[in-house]
């Protein structure tokens, strides 16, 4: 069996993640003794052997949502946001002046992914609404690697899932400083847990709520997780997929 937490498992979490799949496996009763890291996360989504991955709502309604089952949304408890939503900040340099106008005319958008939410689909959909696209792009492969990017002027703007931007922000309050958050994206559902489909969702659900319940306050704050929403399937496939797909 399969089970890999791997969407914000940045090292200074990953003893958290550790303990927090410890207490689902316990309310669970059964499961992988130790969480999957350092996989392709494609196979792992689509395998037989999947009892709890998570993933992103772009590739779930793109290409995923048939192929495996809706286990629940974490809810992050963001500032704002509905429960079990979440939304992306538009960052830029801080001693960067320009507005997404400029930006979008004459700066160089960093991604993660083609097939991201947060990192692609979301500042798209966000900037179109303005009339604007961006006209220079990076792809960097991960948020992280695209703060880097703006860091070190190889980038001048992203879109950075808040989360991630609230979890790396935490450990990096130096480099948290020199970045300005200037806008936010509108909120969608959250990156959902999953399992292969077939398999029984409501067992899995419930360990997950009773393993949040029982985490320490510690490790409940360093992930920022306060519970677990059923948000339908039908509000993640609701949102347009970029013509890109």
């Amino acid at each position: 069996m399969i089970a890999s937490l791997g969407m914000y498992d940045m090292a200074h979490l990953k003893n958290a993640h550790d303990r927090l799949w410890r207490a689902i496996r316990s309310e669970l009763g059964f499961g992988p003794n130790a969480l999957t890291r350092g996989g392709d996360p494609w196979e792992e989504w689509q395998s037989s052997d999947l009892l709890l991955g998570q993933t992103c709502g772009l590739p779930y309604r793109a290409r995923l949502h048939d192929q495996v089952a809706l286990v629940g949304t974490p809810d992050y408890d963001l500032p704002d946001c509905p429960a079990g939503y979440y939304f992306s900040y538009l960052i830029r340099r801080r001693d960067d002046p320009r507005d997404l106008a400029e930006l979008s005319a004459r700066g160089t958008l960093a991604y993660n992914e083609p097939l991201s939410q947060s990192g692609w689909a979301a500042p798209l959909a966000h900037m179109a609404q303005h009339n604007l696209r961006p006209i220079r792009t990076l792809q960097t492969h991960a948020h992280v690697a695209s703060i880097s990017a703006i860091l070190d002027k190889r980038a001048d703007y992203a879109a950075i899932d808040a989360l991630t931007l609230l979890l790396w922000g935490a450990n990096d309050a130096d480099a948290v400083a020199l970045l300005d958050a200037f806008e936010r994206t509108d909120p969608t559902p959250a990156l959902p847990f999953i399992t292969a489909q077939g398999r029984d969702t409501a067992p899995i659900a419930t360990a997950i709520k009773r393993a949040i319940t029982s985490l320490a306050h510690e490790d409940r704050h360093d992930l920022r997780l306060k519970g677990l929403i059923q948000v339908p399937k039908a509000d993640y496939l609701a949102l347009p997929i970029p013509s890109a797909f």
